[in-house]
């Protein structure tokens, strides 16, 4: 099972937002038969059965074993992964392609950018899932709070020529045979209002190495 399937296929994004579907896609983070299934969910097994057949035939759920009991034949499944996202390219002829502008103060910008690395991801981590081979990147998520609109100016500012210094430094401008291109993309943006929200600064960063 992976920790996250990127969905692609638009029928298979159309399947997996049925309400029932989604709640059985939950229930198979353990392997669980049609029967099983039909008590945790309420529903009659024919009825799972139908629902388990369309999420099978889009790649969301695998077969894990069969168990012969007397004359019948109970297959055992689980969800292909524990946790789903729906790529841009689901909706390739509405997605948002970044290239169309570019502004480092647009919230839409930032979500086109988003959308893009959801949807490149997506098909980095099957590529490398087929080559069984793992995917080196790497991600920092934190939160800050600006005393003022000021500081949170001065801060992006610093940031970008920071940003553009190592990229200087690092970038690879002879187009080695050996070199490999990255995408980079740095977001900022206001944290939505909840309860006890943090106010102190808090790093972490998440790697995986090779390929």
């Amino acid at each position: 099972m992976q920790d996250i399937a990127v969905i692609e296929d638009p029928a298979a994004a159309e399947a997996s937002l049925d309400p029932i579907r989604t709640r059985i896609l939950r229930e198979l983070a353990q392997p669980a038969s049609a029967t099983q299934l039909a008590v945790r969910v309420g529903l009659p097994r024919q009825k799972v059965n139908y629902h388990l057949k369309a999420l099978e035939r889009h790649g969301l759920v695998e077969l894990v074993e069969e168990r012969r009991k007397g004359n019948v034949t109970e297959r055992v499944l689980q969800a292909a992964a524990a946790s789903y996202l729906i790529s841009p390219s689901a909706l390739a002829a509405v997605s948002p392609d970044p290239g169309r502008f570019a502004d480092r103060f647009s919230a839409f910008w930032l979500l086109a950018l988003a959308g893009r690395m959801v949807q490149e991801v997506g098909k980095l981590i099957a590529g490398a899932a087929a080559a069984r081979q793992k995917l080196a990147t790497f991600a920092i998520d934190g939160d800050i709070t600006f005393r003022t609109a000021a500081d949170r100016a001065a801060f992006a500012e610093e940031l970008g020529v920071e940003v553009t210094r190592l990229v200087d430094k690092y970038h690879d401008g002879g187009g080695s045979p050996r070199g490999r291109r990255h995408r980079l993309v740095v977001a900022l943006h206001p944290a939505p209002k909840e309860t006890n929200a943090p106010t102190a600064t808090n790093q972490t960063a998440g790697k995986e190495q090779d390929k």
